[in-house]
């Protein structure tokens, strides 16, 4: 019979996207037999991430400051507005080195099979934004999924009235693909030869 604690920290690993049961058990064991430093620091590092770590008030990346340091440089082009689904995908366009612009993440896509609509993935802060720092360019760069193409479509009819240019990523991302799968290559080109998105 398994113990309770060691139950406790299976099912906590079982959280992860992609762990199952035994990859959980394995991850379990490993730590305690093998690695129980890592564990501690493991521990450590989610306790303070969870505690210490929101969203940027002006693009809504991850940050633990008010304000993350990609929005206060001032080396980004506040020309280009990137408009991306999540996190990861800030940092696989970063990874590339190709873009100089500024972000918005919007925390999600539309879905409303799943109750997700405009309010809920931040359009609201995303056309306020616009307004006040009136962007020459507004990169929608969502997934290449069918929810991702319909909250690019979204977007598109929301800041048509705004006096910018509205594009998306060009070809190298693959239907259905998502943004942090990608490799940095392949992504850099989508951003160098993104095209204006059609209404």
């Amino acid at each position: 019979m398994q113990s309770p604690l060691i139950k406790k920290l299976i099912d906590a690993f079982c959280c992860l996207p992609g762990v199952g049961p035994k990859s959980a058990q394995r991850m379990a064991y490993h730590l305690l037999e093998r690695n129980r430093e890592a564990g501690v620091q493991l521990s450590q590092a989610l306790a303070e991430s969870m505690e210490k770590v929101n969203h940027c008030s002006r693009c809504r990346d991850f940050t633990e400051a008010k304000t993350c340091y990609l929005c206060l440089s001032e080396a980004r082009d506040k020309s280009l507005l990137c408009v991306v689904e999540s996190p990861a995908d800030v940092y696989a366009i970063e990874a590339t080195g190709g873009f100089k612009g500024t972000y918005f993440v919007l925390m999600g896509h539309l879905s409303p099979l799943d109750g997700i609509g405009p309010d809920d993935i931040g359009l609201k802060e995303l056309k306020a934004l616009v307004e006040v720092e009136a962007p020459s360019e507004v990169i929608l760069a969502t997934n290449a999924t069918v929810e991702g193409e319909a909250t690019a479509h979204f977007i598109a009819e929301m800041l048509r009235s705004e006096q910018l240019e509205i594009s998306r990523l060009a070809s190298g991302v693959p239907l259905g693909g998502e943004l942090e799968y990608i490799d940095g290559g392949t992504l850099s080109q989508s951003l160098s030869e993104r095209r204006p998105y059609q209404i």
